[in-house]
């Protein structure tokens, strides 16, 4: 198949480039220059020169805390998607990475359904963007919209994603932080291939789908295993008491759909990612783990 990637040089879609999708089909990932999809001219440009059986949509402007630049989320983000939904004529499949955040972060229930969606408009901007695009996606044929809750892999912003934190932060002989306890659920960024080449290949029945494994686990349980893999006698801090509001995605509609799905255990990816932080630990800069996020 070929495929339109963008976003291609951020956390999932590095991932994406490195995983065997690369060599099972032709991805192609433009740079900015070659395809903006905040501009309608450079996407007809670009669409009107080039079709693809799949667009597989991982850009977005973050808005997450570290993000050095928040101001026009709503914007920008949608404006992106409307975009490349517009030339519609020049691709098959739409896939969107986008979140969990779509149901309202201030509304979260346990192992959410899908049908949870519209109960509750989010209040923050970002999963507000979300929400106005869960509505729109409906209206155009062969669209997917991937609601991923927490993803951990290489290539994720060290500074503030939780896992890579806590685990660079042992590497450094540093305590892990932990603002308050929360349940996630926790996907490893290499299970997300085999979702994606399924919907690349496969007819979907629904439009939206929960992207997150069976099992949650909690924060102060992740920082322990770090903590044991890493062999060190390291503080684990925790600044609230209590248990914050679960994360976590029901999949039983994704189940259903592939048959069989398999997840890293988490003890593995985590293992295996304490691995790949610890061969780099020289590109890692160790100021950014001083300031809790």
């Amino acid at each position: 198949m070929k495929i339109l990637l963008t976003g291609g040089s951020g956390f999932i879609g590095k991932n994406i480039r490195e995983s065997y999708l690369g060599e099972k089909h032709q991805i192609i990932a433009p740079s900015r220059s070659e395809l903006d999809c905040f501009n309608d001219q450079s996407v007809e440009h670009f669409l009107s020169r080039n079709s693809f059986d799949v667009i597989i949509h991982s850009a977005a402007k973050p808005g997450h805390r570290n993000a050095l630049d928040t101001k026009g989320i709503l914007y920008s983000n949608s404006r992106m998607i409307v975009n490349l939904l517009k030339y519609q004529g020049s691709w098959g499949k739409f896939i969107n990475m986008g979140s969990g955040g779509i149901y309202d972060a201030v509304h979260y229930l346990p192992k959410m359904k899908e049908e949870y969606f519209g109960t509750h408009i989010p209040e923050d901007e970002p999963g507000y963007t979300k929400y106005l695009m869960g509505l729109i996606f409906p209206k155009y044929p062969n669209t997917i919209d991937f609601r991923i809750f927490g993803i951990y892999g290489k290539y994720e912003d060290y500074a503030i994603r939780f896992i890579s934190n806590a685990i660079c932060k042992a590497i450094f002989d540093l305590p892990i932080t932990i603002r308050q306890n929360r349940k996630f659920d926790y996907l490893h960024v290499d299970d997300l291939a085999p979702i994606v080449d399924h919907f690349i290949l496969n007819q979907a029945k629904d439009q939206a789908y929960n992207i997150t494994p069976p099992r949650s686990i909690e924060l102060l349980q992740l920082a322990a295993l770090i903590r044991n893999i890493s062999g060190k006698k390291i503080d684990i801090l925790v600044a609230n008491e209590g248990m914050g509001m679960e994360y976590s995605g029901d999949n039983t509609r994704l189940i259903t759909e592939l048959g069989q799905v398999t997840f890293t255990p988490i003890e593995k990816g985590v293992s295996s990612l304490y691995e790949w932080y610890q061969a780099n630990k020289a590109n890692l800069d160790i100021k950014k783990l001083f300031t809790d996020k």
